[in-house]
């Protein structure tokens, strides 16, 4: 399926693919059941299949956000094991991912499976069904890439994004946008999942030494700003914790956790040790 866009809002695509939810978009497939077709892979472990994700950050205590999407997800599993049939979530974000995932594992009748697009995708969706009807990965998420002439338009993550949410498709309903775009016609083309060309992240690791472990001190050493600056952006929401908004300075950070700043990017919290001093040194890796 191809179709020629022009898109309002300031956005271009170099050459974009992201994952889009079938359910309620243009992918859809009008002749497939959204909760109970089966086709595509066979079902090994899933940890051999490429469009698995493999993620690490779990919900902090006090995402109540959070929390509730795993209860629902937790109530599909339910429903999804007395009903005998197979339910699917919308794209989840990481540390939902992952907490649901290592709660469903715990249950005997239910079997689940997370799909991104592509190895290192980090918004999934997962589907959940008894064992004996998930026995294929559900063919769920689609691929889209988006061409034109962006040579003279470079544009950021965000302008693709608030460009395709500015028509009207909710954010859960698209996984990960893999490239950037800007404010001139694309065509738009359905690919197979296998046809992503994506790279991974590239990263710029270093250590610092810090008196304690809070969001404020190691955000200001990561992103290289005065610790009143990170202060003020934690005040105004601009800071998030493993995808989640903190609103407490003191926040404490532990290895894995996922930092961003509007503005300035991301951190991930590598190995922390402590000194002989009673200090941290920490290994921060900020994404490039």
């Amino acid at each position: 399926m191809a179709a020629t866009i022009g898109f309002a809002g300031p956005w271009v695509l170099r050459k974009a693919a992201n994952g889009f939810a079938r359910s309620y978009s243009t992918l859809i497939n009008s002749t497939l059941s959204p909760y109970k077709t089966l086709r595509s892979f066979p079902f090994t472990s899933p940890l051999t299949f490429p469009g698995l994700c493999h993620v690490a950050q779990a919900i902090r205590g006090d995402d109540k956000h959070a929390i509730e999407e795993v209860k629902h997800i937790l109530e599909m599993a339910k429903r999804a094991s007395s009903r005998r049939e197979i339910l699917h979530t919308n794209f989840l974000t990481p540390p939902v991912l992952k907490e649901s995932m290592l709660t469903l594992e715990k249950l005997a009748d239910i079997r689940a499976v997370a799909q991104g697009g592509y190895p290192q995708a980090e918004r999934c969706r997962i589907s959940i069904g008894h064992p004996d009807l998930l026995t294929n990965y559900p063919d769920v998420v689609a691929a889209l890439s988006v061409t034109g002439n962006f040579a003279f338009q470079p544009c950021s993550h965000g302008d693709y994004l608030g460009a395709i949410l500015g028509t009207g498709i909710a954010r859960e309903k698209l996984g990960d946008i893999i490239l950037q775009v800007g404010n001139v016609s694309v065509s738009c083309t359905k690919i197979p999942l296998i046809s992503l060309d994506y790279e991974p992240p590239r990263t710029q690791s270093f250590k610092t030494v810090e008196a304690s472990l809070r969001v404020d001190a190691l955000g200001s050493a990561g992103f290289k700003i005065s610790r009143s600056k990170l202060v003020d952006s934690i005040s105004k929401g601009e800071v998030r914790v493993n995808w989640s908004p903190v609103s407490k300075n003191n926040t404490i950070l532990r290895t894995g956790d996922v930092v961003s700043v509007s503005g300035r990017g991301r951190l991930k919290v590598g190995e922390i040790k402590t000194t002989r001093k009673g200090k941290f040194e920490v290994e921060l890796i900020r994404y490039l």
